[in-house]
């Protein structure tokens, strides 16, 4: 059996906030276990230290380990959607308090970083026509949320 990979996540002091609003966006997602500092610290005795909660089945842990590490683009969480209406869903709900981004990128209100990817997109730029490749690229650049519709449209020279 392959050993598990669990993202761990630092925040200030919302990992347990963090958690309960990923969980509400994702299907099939829990909390599993909360875990409290002690009088022993370093966080107030009583207050949230780690959150161990799942998305859809994926396991993470979140840490509130005080204000000196934040997210950056650097590491960011991928969602392959199968719609647009899934696309549409992801980026509603996590651009809720946070910020969109080029190219299917979004910041969330944690600061936490996501792609919301549609399924075929990446067929579209491996076409073996290079030229449809370079449109749909092209448009692609020219969006914040992705619409594969319109990334197929570009591709085949569709400007409308």
């Amino acid at each position: 059996m392959p050993t598990p990979i669990v993202p761990n996540l630092w925040f200030d002091t919302e990992a347990e906030e963090a958690a309960a609003f990923y969980c509400s966006v994702f299907p099939n997602s829990r909390i599993v276990n909360v875990a409290r500092y002690t009088d022993v610290g370093p966080g107030p005795a009583g207050s949230v230290m780690t959150v161990e909660f799942e998305l859809d089945g994926q396991r993470f842990v979140g840490i509130n380990g005080g204000p000196q590490f934040t997210f950056d683009e650097a590491v960011s969480f991928q969602i392959t959607c199968q719609t647009q209406d899934e696309v549409d869903h992801y980026w509603q709900r996590l651009t809720e308090g946070g910020a969109e981004q080029q190219c299917g990128w979004l910041k969330d209100r944690f600061g936490l970083c996501w792609q919301v990817v549609p399924t075929g997109m990446d067929e579209v730029f491996a076409d073996p026509d290079p030229e449809r490749a370079r449109r749909a690229m092209q448009a692609m650049l020219g969006m914040r949320k992705l619409d594969i519709g319109a990334l197929r449209r570009a591709a085949d020279g569709d400007e409308s």
